[in-house]
């Protein structure tokens, strides 16, 4: 197949990610990188042999030989640069969050269908082998009626910046609206919503919490104003809720994995945490001939297998291997920016419903969210 044409927006850590994994995937060919910091773009370009560096996405986006467009910069900026891409005729992949607010990913989701462009968020917990199985599983029935989920992530010190990782431009709402929630808790939350069905929210509770010590230097550098642990729960359609917590920084050892339980079993999934005892894997739970079974598959025994006997299964290797592979017509492209902005519309709910000190109502949520994108 002929290549897929790719610009990247914005080559700072995240977009330096994306360059690695696209060089793994046979079809993506790098043609332009562009950023504000013109040393950092040429490096970058330089490093990765992409022959074309821009300062002014704007000017990027007049190019006629490229497909798409992935943008990687803080979440503030996802809208603008992403709906002028699609008005300007480019596909996109964006890093998650959708975007900055509830507001700003409708919109990014409306100029999909304006443009009839394709719009792919970055959602890489969609495509781990537990995800796999654990769809699997629900859509042979295993679970029967599915009816509750946890969604977990745990940080015991990984405060972006001032836990020295990352940068200030996580912690300041004016760049990435919030913390926690947003950076880490967009994977467990899509993830659980994508097993679910994405089923339509109807209410949410939340309150986020910023209680820990933190060096005070770096507190003052970093302009810290957004959550370090964020909890939720939230009412969706025929029944289903969800409970959240996201801690970037906790006193409090892992948690256990994201899980969802029907009237038939449940799943527990791996915790994802960055301490050295992450708990459990993926398991299965379910009643058989009156009894009890706890049961944990060889899942790289079913990766292999699949790979082996299913068409097109390594478009669902990663993120951008699904995104190359739907830009190439192989598969139908997940719905991930529908996944996304119901993922934002569950997340800016807990903010509203903490700043209320009450629960909202998912039309609460919408009428009350405000476009934050800026470039």
């Amino acid at each position: 197949m002929a290549p897929i044409r790719i610009a990247i927006i914005g080559v700072g850590l995240i977009g330096k990610v994306h360059l690695d994994n696209y060089a793994k995937i046979a079809g993506a060919d790098i043609v332009a990188v562009c950023d504000v910091n013109e040393e950092e773009a040429r490096a970058v370009a330089a490093t990765y042999h992409i022959p074309h560096v821009y300062t002014d996405y704007r000017e990027l986006l007049k190019r006629d030989d490229i497909d798409a467009v992935d943008v990687c910069l803080h979440n503030n900026f996802h809208a603008p640069v992403s709906i002028a891409a699609m008005q300007a005729g480019k596909h996109v992949y964006c890093e998650k969050p959708i975007a900055g607010t509830y507001a700003d990913g409708k919109a990014m989701c409306d100029a999909a269908k304006a443009t009839g462009r394709m719009l792919h968020i970055q959602l890489g917990t969609l495509y781990r082998k537990e995800t796999k199985a654990a769809k699997a599983l629900i859509e042979d029935g295993r679970l029967g009626k599915l009816y509750h989920a946890r969604s977990t992530g745990h940080r015991r010190r990984g405060r972006p910046f001032v836990d020295g990782y990352g940068t200030k431009f996580f912690t300041r709402k004016e760049s990435a609206t919030g913390g926690a929630v947003l950076d880490m808790g967009v994977y467990h939350i899509a993830q659980l919503l994508y097993l679910l069905g994405n089923p339509e929210v109807k209410r949410i509770t939340g309150k986020v919490y910023q209680e820990m010590d933190m060096d005070e230097a770096r507190r003052r550098e970093s302009g810290f104003d957004v959550e370090e642990l964020g909890t939720g729960f939230v009412t969706m359609a025929d029944g289903i809720t969800m409970d959240i917590i996201e801690a970037w920084s906790i006193h409090l050892g892992p948690f256990e994995g994201s899980s969802i339980a029907g009237s038939l079993g449940g799943i527990r999934l791996p915790a994802y945490s960055n301490s050295s005892a992450a708990g459990n894997g993926f398991s299965f739970h379910s009643t058989i001939s009156d009894i009890d079974f706890d049961s944990y598959p060889d899942l790289n025994a079913m990766d292999i297998r699949w790979n082996r006997l299913r068409d097109n299964q390594d478009a669902y290797e990663s993120s951008q291997h699904h995104w190359i592979a739907a830009l190439q017509g192989r598969v139908e492209l997940l719905p991930t920016a529908e996944l996304a902005l119901q993922t934002m519309l569950i997340s800016e709910g807990i903010y509203l419903s903490d700043r209320l000190a009450r629960e909202v109502t998912a039309e609460e949520v919408i009428a009350n969210s405000e476009a934050k994108g800026c470039m």
